[in-house]
């Protein structure tokens, strides 16, 4: 059964450097050196190499910038806080982590990702690129654009239910496609379908969605129930660069998914 694990913000130790002055929110770019906190609001990056640390197979690293805030995402858990940017060094202040059961793997890559923020390691942008340089490891990221909602299979994340977010069981996968004919495709985990969908401006109204009805481990049938309740009536979506949220009002509280556009 998928835990519906509540997200819990845990103040992690060794996360209270202060941001000091120097930061210029509204300062313009630097391309080449040091940014601003101005600089990176509202822009979005993906690591593509990581130097003297090897990720878990098939995670990334992503974070998300707004104001002085970020959130931070390497395939399990989001660390998110503020931050300043002081003479070309990062610097976490009041940084907090959600906690949500994954692999171990992915756990202790969370742990790792947070120490090494918490380094005031440097940082440096160079137009599109974002590098993070630490004693011993560097992070390289590039900006996100936005993914288009029709056309990109998008692979669930995370299950909402009553703001708490679970995470997919392990070796399983569900995603959906919406096509330019007004279909969608949906690989809810253990079967496969597709039904009708209308797109509208921050809404989706999905019809019913008919599937094969083969059996499959317990785990992968929760996830398929939890795919399929989502994708029925009209549910409020909204992307952000690579990262899809479905959002549905139920009686019993809100439903969802988090999604993520296949590379």
């Amino acid at each position: 059964m998928i835990p519906r694990t509540a997200i819990t913000l845990l103040a992690l130790a060794g996360l209270t450097l202060a941001a000091c002055g120097g930061d210029d929110p509204a300062g313009g770019s630097r391309d080449g050196g040091s940014p601003t906190a101005g600089d990176l609001s509202e822009r979005r990056f993906v690591s593509t190499d990581v130097t003297g640390r090897e990720l878990v197979a098939d995670s990334r690293i992503t974070m998300n910038f707004l104001a002085d805030t970020v959130n931070v995402n390497a395939g399990c858990n989001t660390i998110n806080g503020t931050f300043g940017i002081v003479d070309g060094t990062f610097t976490a202040d009041r940084f907090a982590m959600t906690m949500m059961a994954c692999d171990d793997a992915l756990m202790e890559q969370d742990t790792w990702l947070s120490e090494f923020l918490a380094s005031s390691p440097g940082i440096a942008l160079d137009g599109s690129t974002l590098t993070f340089t630490g004693d011993e490891t560097t992070i390289t990221l590039a900006e996100i654009e936005p993914a288009a909602l029709v056309g990109t299979t998008w692979v669930v994340t995370g299950i909402v239910a009553d703001e708490a977010v679970s995470s997919v069981p392990i070796g399983s996968t569900a995603a959906i496609t919406i096509s330019e004919d007004g279909t969608v495709t949906v690989d809810a985990g253990c079967n496969t379908g597709s039904g009708s969908v209308e797109v509208d401006d921050g809404t989706l109204t999905f019809g019913p969605v008919a599937t094969t009805r083969k059996m499959c481990p317990p785990e992968q049938m929760e996830l398929e129930n939890a795919v399929l309740d989502v994708l029925r009536g009209e549910v409020a979506y909204e992307i952000d660069g690579d990262t899809l949220s479905l959002r549905s009002a139920e009686d019993a509280g809100t439903m969802g998914l988090d999604l993520t556009a296949r590379p």
